[in-house]
């Protein structure tokens, strides 16, 4: 399953992910793909306040994981400086992809083969200054059920879904 979301402000990409957040479950993969500032982490702070989280998060590029409790642990990965799949199985993969918690990954190209295949792939893309466009693309039952549901529920910028 495929939908299209636009956001027009980081208020309405935040918003576009709390909703997504509080559809995600145990087990959960959220797989980002995009150029550096198309809104990313905007939108892992969205999934993660979806996910009960009120902390405030920060892209981990330096750090690589940061670990949030929210009704589920969450875990947000980035891998940015990671060369690779080779570089990728260092971190302990296994335990943050294949959780009881939610694996927030940005940049996660740079991971391979290495990501489950039941997973929801996010493409973001910056249109202008503030509008950006999120190609999700979910793979298996449980992450087409929480596309199924944000499609539902998404009203943002002129109501704008497409499958």
């Amino acid at each position: 399953m495929t939908a299209v979301f636009s956001t027009s402000s980081p208020e309405e990409t935040r918003d576009l992910g709390r909703l997504l957040g509080s559809r995600l479950f145990a087990g959960a993969v959220v797989a980002l793909r995009g150029e550096l500032g198309t809104g990313k982490t905007v939108l892992v702070q969205g999934i993660s306040a979806g996910l009960g989280f009120d902390g405030y998060v920060s892209s981990p590029s330096f750090v690589v994981v940061n670990e949030y409790d929210g009704r589920l642990p969450i875990y947000h990965v980035d891998l940015y400086r990671m060369e690779g799949p080779d570089s990728v199985e260092g971190l302990g993969y296994r335990e943050l992809f294949w959780s009881r918690g939610v694996a927030l990954i940005e940049w996660a190209e740079r991971a391979g083969g290495l990501l489950p295949d039941d997973r929801l792939d996010v493409a973001v893309e910056s249109r202008d200054r503030t509008r950006r466009v999120f190609e999700f693309r979910a793979k298996g039952e449980r992450h087409e059920r929480a596309l199924q549901g944000l499609r539902e529920t998404w009203s943002g910028t002129e109501g704008r879904c497409s499958s």
